[in-house]
């Protein structure tokens, strides 16, 4: 019982990112279109295509193990996706120059983000529910793609780094969550045993 009532929580937590997401992305498209800003509309993309991937998970009824596949896959696409964002943050745009003010929500929002998916980390970590284990990846994935945000607005509102500096912090951090992106993919698409 003490089990059900934890995924439920864990649940409805999600579908409240899932909403707050979907606003999230909604921002940012419009902001990149507003701006001619690649940056803000690919990221705004991203987190459109993981609203969808989210939603799918909560509401799929079938095979459990078509849902952690799919996850899976859809979450090492999107890190192959966010090569081309890291590139672009490399070559073009270097960043969103913000108040100190807005920094500040932005850096709470991005460890808000982190904050919540290590706690449903730590609620699921041994279950074998493939819906819970979906979501954690999910909830990672959109966390480390904030800090990535939120690292690329910082190193250009707040003085102290070169260009050159700013643009291969930007590239190291980038890559790294590429990465675990692509591994929180690979992690579900090679889960075995799951209900």
């Amino acid at each position: 019982m003490e089990k059900i009532i934890s995924m439920n929580r864990v649940q409805k937590t999600a579908l409240f990112s899932l909403a707050f997401n979907m606003a999230y992305s909604a921002y940012h498209i419009i902001c990149g279109i507003a701006t001619h800003s690649w940056w803000l509309f690919t990221i705004g993309i991203y987190y459109a295509i993981l609203s969808v991937v989210r939603f799918v998970v909560l509401r799929y009824r079938g095979k459990r193990r078509f849902l952690v596949r799919f996850t899976g896959t859809m979450l090492m696409m999107l890190s192959v996706s966010l090569v081309g964002t890291v590139i672009l943050a490399f070559v073009k745009d270097r960043g969103t120059v913000f108040h100190m003010i807005a920094m500040l929500a932005i850096a709470t929002y991005a460890f808000a983000k982190i904050t919540l998916a290590t706690i449903n980390w730590i609620k699921v970590r041994k279950t074998s529910s493939a819906r819970m284990l979906a979501l954690r990846n999910i909830s990672f994935a959109d966390a480390f793609v904030s800090i990535f945000s939120l690292q690329r607005s910082m190193l250009v509102s707040f003085e102290g780094m070169t260009e050159t500096e700013i643009r291969i912090m930007n590239i190291a951090t980038g890559s790294a969550v590429c990465i675990i992106v692509f591994l929180l993919g690979l992690n579900l698409v090679r889960t075995k045993s799951t209900r």
